[in-house]
């Protein structure tokens, strides 16, 4: 495809991510597992943790769409879209819980599209092997942060720990796919920045 092209077809998924409702090609993690009974205030809770994977899986949509713009190795484009279409499935299981717990979804989903697609360009146009550890590094935090959640969820919520679980374990796969590829190690400085955003964007999507 042309720029044109490219920047028709990210418009189109811009839409479709922050609008549309998405369908995972892999079956629901929770499935299987009996909705728990929960105070009002622990399913609040929980859909608040669940509004922010959400957010999380907003933004990897469009980094991922931006990385791939502008990678310059057909390779690490097909990595990008490969992890970009397991992301999908996340999307899609974790607006699923959001409506099983009875919450929302951020009203900010369309600036955090905006702005993380900003980065995921500039994250390609410094080059392929910097892209990648972009990705690994993007990977391993939001690993973190989903280890973080499991602590965080009410004791109860099984339901939101099968999808939390296996998100964290596509996650990790991700990133030792990027290192594997090539990957550069980023420096210090930028991974605290990113850290700093994404706790911006944590406390920012739990209230809005």
């Amino acid at each position: 495809m042309n720029t044109l092209d490219q920047l028709i077809t990210t418009f189109d998924l811009g839409l479709r991510t922050v609008f549309a409702t998405p369908h995972a090609s892999r079956p629901y993690p929770a499935a299987g597992v009996s909705e728990p009974q929960m105070s009002e205030a622990d399913k609040a809770r929980a859909a608040a943790l669940m509004r922010v994977n959400h957010v999380g899986e907003v933004c990897a949509q469009a980094l991922y769409a931006g990385q791939a713009l502008t990678a310059r190795n057909a390779r690490v484009r097909g990595e990008l879209e490969q992890a970009a279409r397991e992301e999908t499935d996340h999307l899609a299981w974790c607006e699923q819980r959001i409506n099983e717990l009875g919450g929302r979804k951020s009203l900010l989903n369309p600036v955090w599209f905006g702005g993380a697609f900003g980065i995921g360009v500039v994250a390609g146009l410094l080059g392929d092997k910097w892209n990648l550890g972009f990705l690994a590094e993007t990977e391993r935090q939001v690993e973190a942060h989903l280890d973080g959640h499991l602590q965080k969820l009410p004791e109860a919520d099984a339901k939101s720990r099968a999808v939390v679980e296996q998100m964290k374990i596509d996650e990790a796969h991700h990133a030792q796919t990027a290192i594997e590829h090539g990957g550069a190690p980023l420096p210090m400085p930028v991974k605290l920045a990113m850290r700093l955003a994404a706790d911006v964007m944590r406390q920012t999507a739990s209230r809005i």
